[in-house]
């Protein structure tokens, strides 16, 4: 097998020493960013945590819900949905062909939504991890799946 630079086989002493130097300079990277683009990255985080950069929540969605926003950044009333409610892994609508624009998934298990109202794979669909607060997602969801893991 070639190395990265053609010169000879990798052994595994010198693939070991290519990753830590790849570590070594992504570090360098995020340490370098500008001051601005480190809160940019944090005020991420804090997003993926459902918190605004000063702490306070995006919205109100409780412990084992699916919330659904009609209107981006968490405004507005949610639509929640418990497992007790849910078929697992089966194609859940959003009554009278509502829509949304923001979700948080606090289920305990990954959810897809999907832009298809019959979780129709040849339109858009994303599956969020549970604990994940999205402000604004990438397309109007019109269904979910909760998957068992």
């Amino acid at each position: 097998m070639r190395g990265m630079s053609g010169r000879g086989p990798v052994t595994r002493a010198r693939a070991g020493v290519l990753a830590a130097t790849a570590l070594a300079v992504a570090a360098l990277a995020v340490a370098a960013q500008p001051v601005g683009a480190q809160a940019r990255a944090e005020s991420g985080r804090q997003a993926a945590a459902g918190k605004e950069p000063g702490g306070s929540r995006l919205g109100e969605c409780g412990t084992g819900e699916l919330c659904l926003w009609a209107s981006p950044r968490f405004k507005g009333k949610p639509r929640a949905y418990e497992l007790r409610g849910i078929d697992i892994e089966s194609c859940t609508p959003l009554p009278g062909g509502a829509s949304a624009t923001s979700a948080a998934n606090r289920t305990g298990r990954p959810v897809t939504l999907y832009q298809s109202e019959e979780c129709a794979e040849t339109a858009e669909f994303d599956t969020y991890p549970s604990g994940s607060w999205t402000p604004e997602l990438p397309y109007r969801a019109r269904a979910f799946k909760v998957w068992e893991h």
